[in-house]
């Protein structure tokens, strides 16, 4: 499935207009560790790769330019495919293929989400704990299964937006606002490969 997804720092005004006849799924809790080389061969490629609960999953970009309407991600959950495209071991434990190919974590965060779902949207409000100080951070998403749904996505994307009058400006993710607090060496390298605009959205 392809991920169409746009990011905000939401005001409770906006939360209320956001989440007003929306179906609320009840609050999440993930715990995210996410891979990389020690020269950040995936960060850099806009490829992120991450471990959840037992789960690794792994989003490949969609997208083609750093000043683009929303984020769009092919979300791919099957661990074959995962070790397909990075060329992995078929044998043995993930983390084992992983740590074998060079692989290390470089950050986790714990997550705790807020899950509603309105017409075909997914809203997410998120507050990510990364140790010594918190982040909230509201998501809305749409999937779809084939890229020549991607152009509609953002239309309709586009319209969901004006709808609730939300703020339309930069937002850092959360694991972008994680390397930029912590390990500010690897966002200076993602900045400069031109994955991540300094100081703005990702």
């Amino acid at each position: 499935m392809i991920e169409v997804e746009r990011k905000f720092l939401l005001t409770d005004d906006e939360i209320e207009r956001l989440t007003a006849d929306a179906q609320f799924f009840g609050v999440v809790v993930n715990v995210d560790t996410y891979f990389d080389t020690p020269t950040f061969d995936l960060t850099i490629k806009d490829i992120w790769l991450r471990q959840r609960g037992e789960r690794f999953e792994i989003k490949m970009p969609m997208h083609t330019k750093l000043d683009r309407i929303a984020n769009q991600y092919d979300e791919i959950e099957d661990e074959m495919k995962i070790r397909e495209i990075l060329n992995l071991s078929t044998a043995g434990k993930m983390a084992d293929a992983l740590a074998s190919s060079g692989y290390v974590p470089f950050g986790s965060l714990k997550t705790t989400r807020k899950k509603y779902r309105k017409g075909d949207f997914t809203i997410d409000l998120d507050l990510a704990d990364f140790g010594d100080w918190t982040y909230q951070i509201g998501e809305v998403e749409l999937m779809v299964s084939d890229r020549s749904e991607i152009e509609w996505a953002l239309q309709k994307m586009s319209d969901f937006i004006q709808k609730h009058r939300l703020e339309e400006a930069p937002v850092r993710g959360k694991i972008i606002e994680f390397l930029k607090q912590k390990r500010p060496a690897h966002y200076r390298t993602l900045v400069e490969a031109g994955v991540v605009k300094s100081g703005e959205c990702q």
